[in-house]
């Protein structure tokens, strides 16, 4: 190319260029990371969805790569770190059918349904044929005021619902909020909290916490941690009692191998769940003792059992299966578990057996691609032997029989953009008693 012609398209390209660049660097880092414009604080509140509304939604291109962190806090990089939550998936159509599109009343098991989604700040309960019965609604800025909110505290993570109307519920990345039947503020849980948390009946809760655990120059790499807090009552904020490194759990225990699996940097185990066992099964194993924590760890493909008191992994297992959510102990000792790409790519549910490794029971789509979630989903057993399964990805829960007949399914309402082409990650759709509405009657 000519001298000149080569001047003439430097002139034109560098203006482009440039404005990109200034343009980027405007835009706060958390939504670089998104892939999104920001929006309002309280996606309720405008008279019209924006095109990028706030909160997670699957759009028809993935995100961009995250960019660098900067000058960002510890704190605040390893919330920037473990993100993977945050890139579309696909585009949904605006034909969709929405709401219960299939509801077997003689098979589906009784009671309600609480979920949490994407799509704002709030827990919605539902009867089983999609009817709103409540709704709580906190954004995260009026939970936890004066401090600075990223993409991910825009809509509820998981929530718990509490005797008396009360409910629990966790900002990804932000702390967990406790709130009334109205939906005001009865107190705090601050802190860096991801994914899962379990609260029990006196006020004990176990969170996820992560930190940059490198130093000297070294790659940035997190460690996770299991918290137990304390709440103390209305009006006041959460006590940290203790933390545990799960680092330190699997380097003291016989199990310390399994490390070799996780990457040198990053969000190297991504812990995605944790349950505090009952102790009801205690004479099937001292594995299941009351008090022992039941975790995943999604990047190392791994189940595994914390004492809490000794801070020591007592057992621990690797696949085959793939990025795994959501593991819960059975009556029977087995631990069903959302098995995310452990199926040609795609998702399953499994029934491992906790001491031979054996699958007594597993279920799949046909094909299987009719049933998958790359990240996030839950699987849960329910009185009488069915299975209530969350789809997180395409906004999807159903219901199986014993038999693997879907009894019930809903596909979540909450669409946004053109035609309503994104749909809202639907993170857990959990069924609760008749019971759960006693604390709600007006």
């Amino acid at each position: 190319m000519p001298l000149s012609a080569r001047r003439t398209l430097l002139l034109l390209l560098v203006p482009a260029a440039l404005g990109a660049v200034l343009a980027l660097a405007r835009e706060p880092l958390a939504e670089r990371l998104a892939g999104v414009r920001p929006g309002p604080a309280d996606p309720a509140e405008p008279a019209e969805i924006p095109v990028h509304p706030p909160g997670f939604w699957h759009r028809s291109r993935p995100a961009p790569a995250p960019q660098g962190a900067g000058a960002a806090s510890p704190e605040e990089r390893a919330r920037l770190v473990s993100l993977p939550y945050l890139g579309g998936r696909r585009p949904a159509s605006g034909a969709d059918p929405t709401g219960v599109v299939c509801l077997d009343p003689a098979r589906a098991a009784p009671g309600v349904n609480l979920y949490t989604s994407g799509h704002g700040p709030e827990a919605v309960l539902m009867d089983l044929e999609g009817r709103t019965l409540h709704r709580w609604r906190l954004p995260f800025e009026r939970a936890f005021p004066g401090v600075a909110p990223v993409r991910d505290t825009s809509f509820f993570r998981r929530a718990r619902l509490l005797p008396g109307g009360r409910l629990v519920a966790l900002y990804q990345t932000g702390g967990l909020a406790f709130l009334d039947r109205d939906s005001r503020l009865l107190g705090r849980c601050p802190g860096n909290f991801y994914n899962d948390f379990w609260v029990g009946e006196d006020g004990r809760i176990w969170a996820v916490g992560k930190a940059v655990a490198s130093a000297g120059g070294a790659p940035e790499r997190l460690d996770d941690f299991l918290v137990l807090l304390r709440f103390r009552g209305a009006g006041e904020d959460c006590r940290e009692v203790r933390r545990i490194s799960l680092t330190r759990a699997f380097e003291r225990s016989a199990f310390a191998g399994l490390l070799d699996h996780a990457a040198p940097a990053g969000d190297v185990f991504h812990t995605n769940a944790v349950e505090e066992l009952d102790g009801s099964l205690a004479g099937r194993s001292p594995l299941f003792a009351r008090g022992n924590l039941l975790v995943s760890l999604r990047e190392i493909d791994a189940v595994a059992i914390v004492d809490p008191e000794a801070e020591r992994v007592v057992w621990a297992r690797r696949g085959p299966w793939n990025a795994q959510h959501d593991p819960t102990l059975l009556p029977s000792g087995r631990i069903l578990l959302f098995d995310n790409r452990g199926r040609e790519g795609h998702s399953r549910l499994l029934e491992v057996d906790p001491v031979t490794g054996e699958l007594p029971w597993t279920w799949g789509a046909d094909p299987p691609a009719a049933f998958s979630s790359p990240i996030a989903g839950t699987a849960a057993r329910l009185p009488g032997g069915n299975t209530l399964v969350t789809e997180s990805v395409p906004g999807r829960a159903f219901e199986l029989d014993p038999e693997g007949r879907i009894v019930w399914e809903f596909r979540t309402p909450h669409r946004a953009g053109p035609d309503g082409s994104l749909v809202a990650m639907l993170f857990e759709v959990q069924r609760l008693p008749a019971e759960a509405l006693e604390g709600l009657a007006p």
